[in-house]
């Protein structure tokens, strides 16, 4: 998911003095000074009280006292600008000694990173959860190393089921007949299906995964074609969407954005949602039920589906050859309080072992469903080179499977034509 709520597009707006490097380094150091590590890291705040600022400021004072010989510029830009800007600063010869980002395998492809071998510790390599190592390795190896992440589940407005009279639906018929019954109550939005440019990629692949298919195969060949995602959009376009229980907008023009603000007005009986919005909806009142995806009902009785799982990455350029200096840093902020500090601050996972069982990581009852889906949860093929475009490309065009007079499986065939095409020219 390359855009959460944490990811608001109007974090440019409201923090414009992001791009400003933070700890009183001056923003003209040369890149080729070993005595200064550059960091350019996305902002997960939403305004100058949320901003990611405060964490770097108090890591890197810290560091800087156990370190004095070493000086770290953290620069922070939106998520909007932060994959455009690190690469032209590569192209440039200008590249950051590490990004936090949402992307890193066309950087391991070129072989311009370290590995995690060249700057952690084995135990500390070893101490990244499965499913996120298994992400962020190009091929055995570990190139993007997992910084926080998150997992999916099915939310339903628990005021609006009991006044339906509906208990947790764990297959599709059962989502289906709630929807129909919310619909029946006056709900605006019985189950928001957010297939617009934002984030179609996510919403696509939970429904995917739901009926056994997904994006690859077993081989990691990509698969987007297969029989089970065809029959998956024809059950939502069939059962969903032509009887209105999508809400008064097509989803191919609704963007996660907007379902998660009408979720939080009490419009919307059901949608698929991460950590943060449950404790944005806690704080304005609105109970929220969590619940694994349902499932087709041509899948076995007792057959359940991963979640989808979803982490942003931290790597580290080589260009400027500073693997010691580096390795000292992420040492530091991958000690389990930094790293818990960082997760509970925007209602994230940790992305290790031993930080997601620290007490001092804030986990409630709540957060901890959503790290028992991340331990068995399928991440998007982010560890291909190709996926920035094959993922562009599912998010602008996967929404027309599921309008009137769409075909699913020519939809989704032209979806992996383009994939395959992006796929050969890496």
């Amino acid at each position: 998911m390359q855009r959460r709520t944490f990811r608001a597009a109007a974090a440019a707006v409201a923090l414009g003095l992001l791009a400003a490097p933070l700890s009183g380094c001056g923003s003209d150091a040369d890149p080729g000074d070993q005595d200064t590590l550059r960091l350019v890291a996305a902002e997960y705040g939403t305004n100058q009280a949320t901003s990611s600022k405060a964490f770097w400021d108090k890591a890197i004072k810290e560091f800087t006292a156990a370190n004095p010989d070493i000086r770290v510029e953290v620069q922070l830009l939106p998520w909007a600008d932060i994959d455009r800007e690190v690469s032209r600063m590569v192209k440039a010869g200008k590249a950051p000694d590490m990004a936090l980002m949402g992307s890193y395998s066309d950087f391991a492809a070129k072989g311009q990173l370290y590995s995690a071998e060249e700057l952690l510790s084995i135990s500390a390599e070893a101490n990244f959860l499965p499913p996120l190592a298994e992400a962020g390795s190009v091929g055995n190896t570990l190139y993007g190393l997992p910084w926080v992440a998150s997992s999916r589940l099915l939310f339903y407005n628990e005021g609006l089921f009991k006044q339906a009279g509906l208990g947790e639906p764990k297959r599709w018929s059962d989502l289906k007949s709630a929807a129909k019954a919310l619909k029946d109550k006056g709900v605006k939005t019985p189950y928001a299906l957010p297939l617009g440019p934002e984030e179609a990629h996510a919403e696509a692949m939970i429904w995917e995964l739901s009926n056994g298919g997904g994006y690859a195969d077993s081989a990691g060949n990509y698969n987007l074609a297969s029989d089970q995602n065809i029959q998956a959009f024809r059950w939502v376009k069939d059962n969903l969407v032509a009887p209105g229980l999508t809400g008064p907008v097509p989803p191919s023009q609704l963007n996660r954005a907007d379902a998660f603000a009408a979720f939080l007005r009490g419009e919307v009986g059901m949608l698929n949602g991460y950590p943060s919005l449950w404790h944005e909806a806690r704080a304005k009142g609105i109970a929220v039920g969590t619940v694994a995806m349902p499932v087709s009902d041509t899948l076995g009785a007792g057959e359940t589906a991963p979640a989808v799982g979803v982490a942003d990455w931290m790597m580290a350029f080589k260009q400027h050859g500073k693997r010691t200096q580096i390795g000292k840093f992420l040492d530091y902020v991958y000690r389990d309080e930094n790293l818990a500090d960082f997760a509970g601050r925007y209602h994230l996972l940790p992305s290790t072992v031993s930080a997601s069982r620290n007490p001092a990581g804030g986990l409630d009852k709540n957060d901890e469903l959503f790290l028992t889906a991340l331990r068995g949860a399928q991440l998007y093929p982010v560890n291909d080179p190709a996926w920035v475009e094959v993922s562009d490309t599912i998010k602008r065009n996967v929404g027309r499977a599921v309008e009137p007079g769409g075909d699913p499986e020519a939809v989704l065939e032209d979806i992996a034509a383009k994939a395959n095409q992006a796929a050969k020219q890496r």
